[in-house]
């Protein structure tokens, strides 16, 4: 699990929309489906991870962090869909990940030194987040094994499709690029806007639409 515009501090993103129980939320219910399809949980142990996060909604737009803050949170979705992305010295976006319902976001370096972010995490469309802090993060891998378990298989996930991504970038078309992203993530490409899927995919939105045209006459 690894979370442009003006930096702001890292407090700014603490608004009133951030609730302190997530028991309410449906967003916690995916959470629960998403880990107990990695691991076996006791109630008792799941007491112990609901307990451990805190709710947010997020609309289309909103920012749940930005760089220059310092991350203090790692974030699982539970509804709709979020984009990291960076900002070059040039001013142009570089989307680094899309993250819809069950992907994690989170800046580890950050979380774990202090040190600024260089990442933004934009919802992309209305949103709800889960949100658990380093210490509470680290205290269940500590002490609800089956929490540890699902967790490893996760970031298996997250390695395999970051070591599949370089591999694309580096040696596929722009057009293998585009067709790899269809058939793994299926459920993404309605959802962003052309030059968000352009931006991670590493060409100009001119060069996807002319794909998308070029594959819609076969």
């Amino acid at each position: 699990m690894a979370i442009s515009g003006p930096a702001r501090s890292s407090r700014s993103w603490l608004n009133s929309s951030l609730v302190s129980h997530a028991s309410d939320s449906s967003a916690f219910g995916v959470l629960r489906t998403y880990l107990e399809a990695r691991a076996p949980f006791s109630e008792a142990e799941f007491s112990q991870v609901r307990s451990a996060f805190v709710f947010r909604r997020l609309t289309a737009g909103e920012f749940l962090q930005r760089a220059g803050d310092v991350a203090r949170y790692a974030a699982f979705v539970g509804s709709g869909c979020l984009r990291n992305f960076v900002i070059d010295a040039k001013g142009r976006e570089h989307i680094i990940q899309f993250a819809p319902e069950t992907w994690w976001l989170a800046d580890s370096k950050s979380l774990s030194t202090g040190t600024p972010s260089t990442y933004f995490f934009e919802a992309i469309e209305d949103s709800e987040v889960l949100l658990i802090d380093g210490p509470s993060h680290q205290h269940l891998i500590d002490a609800v094994v089956p929490f540890a378990a699902a967790f490893r298989a996760g970031l298996q996930r997250h390695a395999a499709a970051k070591d599949e991504r370089i591999v694309s970038t580096l040696s596929a078309t722009a057009e293998e690029r585009y067709l790899e992203f269809l058939e793994t993530y299926p459920s993404i490409v309605q959802r962003v806007p052309q030059g968000m899927l352009a931006s991670y995919l590493g060409m100009t939105p001119e060069t996807l639409s002319r794909i998308r045209k070029n594959l819609s006459r076969r």
